[in-house]
């Protein structure tokens, strides 16, 4: 089995690449892993992994990375796996409130891949297998700063978390058929800038400890 680990920053998941510097438990399991850095923003992840796709077909995908909570029930360092995205900022903002893509009518609601305007997960059976909590998340391009703005987004599309690359995961292993699993940890609330209230280093050792986990299992 050939697995891709997917980050947008090497700092996300330098834990796990040490920790397979310095184990043999895969030499005695038929996993072969490679790496992925695509960059921060969803535009480099579909660039990244498409060209990736080019050269290696994976088995498996699995994305790994921090991200923002709406509500203080998601703790600092929690780590959960995503079950749908939604790409919350390609939209316009109308006098009369913010309206997306669908809303705007340029894309169908239920037009493959997407299901009721969400990029939902299809491998139920590896989301179960990571044994984490599942959640709904959304992708933007900009770091939600604003309290009104992370009003908006939560209840719009009723989201856990915000990241900026999981969109591109989702889309791109969906329509090229692909099992995939998006892990993220927590590490700050959305729309706190104040970096001290952070837990980035905790919530980066978190998820790589749920990633060792997840992908020995495969």
């Amino acid at each position: 089995m050939n697995c891709l680990v997917v980050s947008a920053t090497v700092q996300e998941i330098k834990p796990f690449i040490q920790h397979l510097h310095s184990t043999n438990k895969l030499d005695f399991i038929d996993l072969q892993i490679d790496f992925l850095v695509t960059g921060v923003g969803s535009v480099n992840s579909t660039y990244s992994l498409m060209k990736h796709l080019q050269v290696k077909k994976p088995d498996v995908v699995v994305m790994a990375g921090i991200a923002g909570a709406f509500s203080p029930k998601l703790k600092l360092g929690a780590v959960v796996a995503v079950k749908q995205e939604a790409m919350a900022d390609l939209g316009v903002m109308e006098k009369d409130g913010y309206k997306d893509v669908f809303d705007l009518k340029l894309l169908p609601a239920n037009q493959f891949p997407y299901k009721q305007k969400k990029l939902v997960n299809p491998f139920t059976g590896l989301l179960e297998r990571t044994s984490l909590p599942l959640v709904s998340s959304i992708t933007v391009n900009q770091i939600t700063a604003a309290k009104k703005t992370a009003e908006l987004y939560q209840k719009k599309y009723k989201a856990a978390i915000e990241n900026m690359e999981g969109a591109a995961l989702h889309l791109v292993c969906i329509k090229e058929n692909i099992p995939f699993v998006q892990i993220r940890s927590i590490s700050n609330y959305v729309g706190e800038r104040n970096k001290k209230k952070w837990m980035l280093k905790e919530s980066v050792e978190a998820l790589n400890k749920e990633l060792i986990r997840f992908v020995e299992s495969l």
